[in-house]
């Protein structure tokens, strides 16, 4: 199961040795192990809780906040303002601004746009179920496949999984599984009452 992801990154973070060769800002402020290549980046302002492994050309933008276990693949971003915990983000899979990443995983070439959440806690205090099946988690966001972009504040439900190549409106809020290769754009689901 794709969610399964997120034990192996556990498993892999946990061996992190610290080895800061990158280019630190500093006015940046890094607790735990943190392992970033020579070309990997971390901007004015962030604030990192490792453990994070930054890969070729990895980049932590402007007052990112990043927490347990992140790693972030070659080319990958993390933008400004945006929060990151306990993700993958593949090769060069962004979330560029004012995002929330929690629990998830995104797939290679991965773009989301500016105020997009993937939410990873359910409210009810259960475990986590996608299409009837359950995952044992209590946390887990969003599985996004190979270049899937989602617009402009999307908004996704805990344990969401979205195919591969999938373009999701701006605007939109989606749960379950989306299947590849789709496009998903926003419904109306308020009605407009006009008073005389």
């Amino acid at each position: 199961y794709p969610w399964e992801i997120l034990k192996k990154l556990d498993e892999f973070v946990a061996k992190i040795q610290d080895h800061r060769a990158g280019k630190i800002h500093p006015t940046a402020v890094i607790e735990g192990n943190v392992y970033m290549h020579e070309s990997a980046s971390i901007g004015p302002h962030a604030y990192i809780e490792g453990p994070l492994w930054m890969g070729v050309d990895a980049v932590i933008g402007h007052a990112a906040y990043v927490r347990g276990c992140v790693v972030l693949a070659p080319n990958a971003k993390v933008g400004h303002s945006t929060e990151v915990k306990r993700s993958l983000f593949l090769e060069d899979a962004k979330a560029p601004h004012l995002n929330y990443v929690g629990d998830s995983v995104l797939g290679c070439k991965v773009n989301i746009g500016a105020g997009v959440n993937l939410a990873n806690f359910n409210n009810m205090g259960t475990s986590i179920k996608i299409d009837g099946q359950a995952t044992g988690l209590r946390k887990l966001g969003a599985m996004l496949g190979d270049e899937v972009t989602l617009g402009c504040n999307v908004a996704t439900a805990p344990g969401t999984i979205v195919g591969a190549r999938t373009m999701v409106y701006q605007g939109s809020m989606l749960r379950g599984v989306v299947p590849a290769d789709s496009i998903v754009k926003m419904r109306p689901s308020l009605e407009i009452i006009r008073k005389t």
